[in-house]
């Protein structure tokens, strides 16, 4: 079984370029079943301490469309990760550094355009990028939980379920 190591490290104001740069390569290679590209999870906040991975939200029309960007995506490093076959609203594709799959640098995550998936990404990235005490509290969780599952990362990031659900509550109340 693969090992990836989770580790936090302070935010580096290069992520952003990578995300833009990762954007032009998917939109080249499958933009024409792409609607929407965003910069989701930590590396999306200033600011915002977080593992080094730059995650990619794609929005299609319709989740099948996800089954023409298979070949593209792999075309320019990306491997489908098969969380669960069961899961119909989600597909997930991995990029690593290197050939052992030890060190990850991109998720891609293809939605459809309207779902609620995608939805509450959004709000808790845009709610993090304005609350930099909620942000602060979320960098705090997640040097703990990367010290305490440092080699299970299903694990570390099943743990920020709880509070990542509260904070997509909290931005929806808001919001009315």
């Amino acid at each position: 079984m693969m090992v990836e190591p989770v580790s936090v490290v302070p935010y580096d104001p290069v992520w952003p370029h990578l995300f833009a740069l990762e954007r032009s390569r998917v939109e080249a290679v499958a933009g024409s079943w792409v609607e929407t590209v965003e910069h989701i999870g930590s590396t999306a906040v200033p600011g915002l301490d977080a593992k080094p991975v730059i995650d990619l939200l794609v929005g299609v029309r319709n989740i099948r469309d996800a089954d023409h960007c298979v070949g593209p995506l792999e075309s320019i490093g990306y491997s489908f990760w098969a969380e669960d076959p069961n899961i119909d609203h989600h597909r997930l594709f991995v990029k690593f550094v290197d050939a052992g799959m030890t060190s990850r640098t991109h998720n891609l995550h293809i939605v459809e355009t309207g779902s609620a998936y995608r939805e509450d990404r959004l709000v808790f990235r845009d709610y993090l990028r304005i609350h930099p005490e909620t942000a602060g509290e979320y960098a705090r969780l997640k040097y703990d939980l990367a010290e305490r599952f440092r080699d299970d990362r299903e694990t570390y990031t099943r743990a920020k379920t709880d509070f990542v659900s509260a904070v997509v509550g909290r931005a929806k109340a808001l919001r009315g």
